[in-house]
């Protein structure tokens, strides 16, 4: 039997190495319309929880960052072995929901004056940071904590580090969606924590404002 293709086979062949590549095409520029950004607010379970509900933002991963070690545990970095924080890094539609207001709802989860942990949660791996990807978010990052500075928002000094995004290291599969998955026990520990009832007395009315403003930052870039 002849291996030799006939002119309509060769177009055949021809059209679908063309409809496959065009499809390649498409999944990687819909993949480059999303953007990251990476937080460190204590625990991740309540991040996770809070950003998880914004429009636009596709989905986000608990994990560690900003240490040493790899292939590391939760127990580890939860020991404090490993020099990492808890933090989650959330993939958004710049389209849909802005950078500057990602920075907005993080500021609203925290406390930044705390240098030892975030509420009920102590140590290094609980501190908070902004890791940026690139040199706007850096510079909206710093804006953001200016404001906030300049407005006396908080009794204490602001002590949030913004650095440079590193390795991201997604935390066992037990943690994401935690909230989702044991909403008992995430209620309980969300109350137990002290972080709701810090958040509502620091955020008042008046304070929201520049909240508002942070989410006006820089609206034509992502």
């Amino acid at each position: 039997m002849s291996a030799t293709l006939s002119s309509e086979q060769i177009i055949l062949v021809t059209i679908l190495l063309l409809l496959a590549i065009i499809g390649i095409s498409t999944v990687s520029y819909a993949n480059s319309n999303f953007s990251y950004a990476t937080f460190a607010g204590g625990c991740f379970w309540c991040m996770e929880a809070a950003f998880e509900e914004v429009d636009g933002v596709v989905e986000v991963i608990s994990g560690f960052t900003g240490g040493e070690v790899a292939n590391l545990s939760y127990k580890e970095v939860a020991a404090g072995k490993t020099k990492h924080v808890e933090a989650v890094k959330v993939k958004y539609d710049p389209k849909q929901v802005s950078y500057a207001e990602l920075l907005a709802l993080y500021w609203q989860q925290i406390n930044p004056t705390d240098r030892g942990g975030q509420f009920v949660d102590r140590g290094k791996q609980y501190t908070t940071a902004i890791f940026y990807h690139n040199q706007w978010q850096k510079e909206l990052a710093q804006q953001s904590k200016k404001i906030l500075d300049d407005a006396n928002v908080f009794s204490w000094d602001i002590v949030t580090k913004i650095k440079a995004a590193q390795e991201f290291y997604p935390a066992e599969e037990k943690h994401q969606d935690y909230y989702k998955k044991h909403p008992i026990s995430y209620k309980f520990y969300s109350i137990r924590s002290g972080r709701k009832k810090y958040l509502k007395k620091t955020w008042t009315e008046a304070k929201l404002k520049y909240l508002e403003e942070i989410s006006q930052l820089d609206l034509d870039k992502n």
